[in-house]
């Protein structure tokens, strides 16, 4: 009996061993996918998963769904997920100021850029522009400058957070011209622009693609592109170097994984976001708003993180930029 009792105890131990392991070897997605943004609903951060999820879900034959965690210019989220479980089920959509600028300006940061994610792909890229409330004097960023210079201290911008594109971006024009202009920041470029829109801070230089359709409804004035080139989306909004201010800033946007998420799992996803994003239905949605799509390898967008990480690190160490 005792034999008995111990082979039954042993099969039912293979058998739940067994089961793990089919469990285990189930191919990739087992269930829904989230894709965690890091900022408040209404950015390109948060545009571009929701555009993506159902056609991503399609392919996989999972829910993919959009999970937002805004707070401490994105740590918030990319934290969640660096602590998540590496399976390729909890992603996380985030740009510049979490993966390669936050490091270079938050002591205690509650994740590792560099250790903790292991990058897909990125999605897609946006210059930056000059943008003023209607009512704000200023109709070119020579204005912005003149008044700036009149009344020291007296005009702010708005930005994104603290090491973002758009906040790098005024530190630029602020030393290139040598004025004072303060730095408001907000916990993500959605409520930032917003803010402009009202009348609450009169300029701000963000995502180019999040303020076309504002310029163009003539609800926010265009000063300047922060590119080489005018975009030929509103070719009447003429370069910041054309004014004399050589500022080349923009935003990109890119999936990541938690670090030790198996290879051919990330390879998949890139393989799911990649043809997603060079779609019909996503190039119209996205090129239409003024984004560069990107789409490109784990490897390419790595040394795009690395490289941009670098540059961010020059300009907090040059501006002398700090976390507000």
């Amino acid at each position: 009996m005792i034999r008995n009792t111990r082979l039954a105890a042993f099969g039912a131990l293979a058998t739940a061993l067994a089961g793990g392991v089919l469990a285990q070897d189930k191919p990739f997605p087992t269930h829904t996918i989230t894709i965690v943004v890091p900022f408040p609903p209404g950015s390109n951060t948060d545009l571009i998963p929701r555009l993506l999820a159902p056609l991503v879900s399609q392919s996989l034959h999972v829910p993919v769904v959009v999970d937002n965690r805004p707070g401490a210019s994105g740590s918030i989220g990319a934290a969640f997920v660096a602590k998540a479980e590496p399976s390729g089920h909890t992603l996380l959509m985030a740009g510049t100021t979490v993966l390669a600028g936050n490091q270079w300006l938050y002591k205690n940061l509650p994740y590792d850029p560099e250790k903790d994610f292991a990058p897909i792909t990125n999605a897609a890229y946006t210059p930056n522009v000059w943008i003023a409330n209607p009512d704000f004097p200023a109709k070119s960023i020579a204005d912005l400058v003149a008044l700036a210079r009149s009344k020291p201290g007296s005009i702010s911008y708005a930005s994104g957070g603290s090491g973002t594109s758009m906040h790098l971006c005024g530190e630029s024009l602020k030393r290139a011209a040598g004025i004072d202009l303060v730095h408001v920041p907000y916990k993500g470029p959605a409520p930032a622009q917003q803010d402009v829109l009202s009348g609450q801070v009169p300029v701000m230089c963000n995502n180019f693609s999040s303020a076309l359709a504002l310029i163009r409804s003539g609800r926010l004035r265009g000063l300047a592109v922060t590119a080489k080139v005018r975009s030929p989306l509103a070719p009447e909004i003429p370069t910041a170097a054309e004014a004399g201010f050589r500022e080349e800033f923009g935003g990109w946007f890119g999936f990541v994984a938690p670090a030790k998420t198996p290879r051919d799992v990330i390879v998949r996803l890139n393989a799911e976001f990649t043809k997603a994003l060079r779609s019909g239905k996503a190039v119209e949605r996205l090129e239409g708003l003024g984004l560069v799509i990107v789409a490109d390898s784990p490897e390419h967008f790595a040394k795009n993180i690395a490289e941009e990480s670098a540059l961010v690190r020059k300009l907090v160490q040059d501006y002398g930029i700090k976390a507000e």
